[in-house]
């Protein structure tokens, strides 16, 4: 049984991420670290991106659905359209509450997607992303590695309704998919006090230990 502070009401707030390629499991880790936090006596916050707010909910429906025909740069607008609503409404008002949030995918995912994936220039999404989030960084990010066959075979074995352009269009192939991933190690090689790094294809619990592993020390 893990001890439960009792200053709980002045703990400071936690910013936890989950990033990784596509099928690495980050929706399943999400609620099993949610649970972890919620059983030591913390409030939780999960979000995701995009989506999380009444207007993000409607870009992800936009971003996301099949039939569109967007370069990199508008895609990453429009991710944070989205962010800047997320940060504003929930991300924000949670931590100054000494709340824990951990969100599915933030700012290192349009690095990673329409940056190291698109070709997008990398300063400017960096810019972009400042601007949404208002400085806003999370306290640990976990990347949850894949390889990338192993990653897209998972999504495609569960509900097509849930499959998105990022993996059935012809645009986003197998060397799109490593770009992003070799943009996510990059991007934890280059600043690995915020980032861990988690073997994915593991089973869903031992994930889910190194996962706590990985963020155990921001409580």
């Amino acid at each position: 049984m893990e001890r439960i502070d009792t200053d709980l009401a002045e703990a400071a707030g936690i910013f936890i991420t989950l990033e990784g390629p596509d099928g690495a499991g980050k929706s399943t880790q999400q609620a099993l670290l949610a649970d972890r936090v919620r059983a030591i006596g913390r409030e939780l916050v999960a979000t995701r991106e995009p989506g999380g707010t009444v207007l993000g909910e409607r870009v992800r429906a936009i971003l996301l659905e099949r039939a569109a025909d967007h370069d990199a740069l508008i895609d990453a607008l429009l991710f944070n359209a989205a962010r800047r609503a997320l940060v504003r409404d929930v991300i924000q008002p949670a931590l100054d509450r000494g709340a824990v949030v951990v969100c599915d995918r933030f700012a290192d995912s349009t690095l990673a997607y329409q940056g190291f994936g698109a070709g997008a220039p990398l300063d400017v999404l960096s810019r972009i992303a400042e601007i949404a989030t208002d400085g806003t960084r999370p306290s640990r990010t976990v990347l949850l590695d894949i390889r990338v066959e192993d990653g897209l075979n998972r999504r495609r074995g569960g509900p097509a309704d849930e499959m998105t352009r990022f993996e059935t269009d012809s645009a986003f192939d197998a060397a799109f998919h490593e770009r992003v991933r070799g943009g996510f190690r990059m991007l934890a090689e280059a600043d690995a006090d915020r980032w861990r790094v988690v073997d994915a294809s593991q089973s869903a619990d031992e994930v889910a230990a190194a996962v706590w592993e990985a963020v155990a020390d921001l409580f």
